[in-house]
């Protein structure tokens, strides 16, 4: 493409109008946050019920602690062949379809969960799990939909505007897991299966708004905008020859970067519910740890951002590494009675989590252009959802052949091989310069 041609080409759907003006973009930029921010305050809801009772619910049907982290296993698993679906939609036929389709199918997933639990029907809930991740893969995915039309010195605080709007649905979830199961009961449904019964109305009500709302398409037209402001092939082809080597060092330190977070942050967060119930504490303060923990992931990132975007994402992965071995030693040395000393571990572990999601994020979105963007976000997170899956699966299985100290430890030991991937990082890039 020569540059009389970008300047000739048109776009259908009325997306020529955003092409041709720079403050249509921005007010279409404005726009699609105020969207994205609702769906993730109802999609937050939704996946803060998974995490607050799923285990519960397992060991409840299998009648033991050792597989009690299949079901975090199992809808990270399913949100990872999401994440991929959901990345390839989304690449063709735009956020909009992309995201609306993974919420819907969460929303699915969450009602059979619902009736596993009243029919006590394994098969059912383990495939109702895997289905059930797509909403969590869905709710991750829509952090990208911001960044398609911001500037790149305020991507990290779009992806953290939308995150930190996760905090209000997500913080209610685990908060309404007693008056959830009072509902569930009072309609024959089993306590533990009363969240799942918002988590299928918050998807729903999710997918529903993308679909009708997220219009025009953010990634249509960024992909449209990218394509206008192609001036000169030959100065493309050496832009791209210069920054490939970059943009590849990029994927690679940004997906490491989410991928060890999303092992430590699951494992831990996994067992907590059942280490808690082991010394004798209830729901109630279950849903309290878990909202504490939950509202520590998603709460700061406006401010994660901010700093992402105005020292570095290397300095907030750092920060990642350090705040998650802070977690894992507060949890290791905790006793099992003390509410004070799990909710600061649970907290420190999702700060940990939210550094490293957030800086991670703005990496790839850094190293991703228009033309390919959400189908390698999607297969990024696709090996993000598969390390949450290792995590939640291997965790049952180390609380149940030591203890729970041993497992935070290891995720807090295991979070600081972030640090040699980023000194790594940039010794690369300084041998390029």
């Amino acid at each position: 493409m020569d540059e009389s041609i970008a300047k000739n080409q048109s776009y259908p759907g009325g997306i020529q109008a955003y092409v041709e003006s720079f403050e249509k973009q921005r007010q279409l930029y404005k726009r699609t946050m105020v969207i994205v921010i609702l769906s993730q305050i109802f999609g937050g809801a939704g996946l803060a019920a998974g995490i607050t009772v799923g285990a519960l619910l397992a060991q409840d049907m299998l009648g033991t602690d050792s597989y009690a982290g299949v079901p975090a296993a199992l809808f990270t698993l399913g949100s990872a062949g999401a994440a991929l679906l959901v990345g390839r939609l989304s690449q063709r036929y735009g956020r909009r379809f992309g995201l609306a389709t993974g919420f819907l199918a969460g929303g699915l997933g969450a009602i059979g969960v619902v009736l596993a639990a009243v029919l006590n029907h394994l098969p059912l809930l383990f495939l109702s799990l895997l289905v059930y991740g797509a909403g969590t893969a869905t709710n991750l995915q829509a952090r990208y939909a911001g960044t398609d039309l911001a500037l790149p010195t305020q991507r990290a605080k779009a992806i953290s505007t939308a995150m930190v709007f996760t905090t209000f649905g997500a913080v209610a979830g685990p908060n309404l897991v007693t008056a959830m199961g009072k509902v569930a009961i009072s309609v024959g449904v089993p306590a533990l299966a009363g969240p799942f019964i918002l988590a299928a109305v918050a998807y729903i009500i999710a997918g529903l708004v993308l679909l009708f709302m997220l219009r025009p398409d953010p990634l249509i037209v960024a992909r449209a905008v990218a394509e206008s402001q192609f001036v000169n092939e030959k100065r493309s082809e050496a832009k791209n020859g210069e920054h490939a080597t970059s943009y590849k060092s990029g994927l690679i330190v940004g997906a490491t970067v989410m991928v060890l977070t999303q092992i430590v942050m699951v494992a831990i967060m996994t067992m907590t519910p059942v280490h808690m119930r082991h010394h004798g504490h209830g729901l109630g303060d279950v849903g309290i740890v878990i909202g504490i923990h939950v509202a520590a992931m998603y709460l700061p990132s406006l401010i994660t951002g901010i700093l992402a975007d105005k020292y570095g994402r290397t300095v907030m992965a750092y920060a990642s590494g350090v705040t998650l071995l802070l977690a894992g030693l507060v949890a290791a040395i905790a006793p099992g009675d003390s509410m004070v000393l799990l909710v600061v571990a649970l907290a420190l572990l999702g700060l940990g989590w939210n550094f490293g999601l957030i800086s991670g994020t703005a990496t790839i979105v850094d190293s991703t252009p228009p033309s390919v963007r959400a189908k390698t976000q999607g297969t990024v997170d696709v090996l993000i959802a598969l390390s949450g899956a290792s995590g939640g699966a291997l965790s049952g299985m180390v609380v149940a052949s030591s203890s729970y100290s041993t497992l935070s430890l290891l995720g807090g030991f295991l979070s600081l091989l972030l640090i040699p991937v980023i000194i790594w990082s940039r010794r690369s890039k300084r041998e390029r310069q």
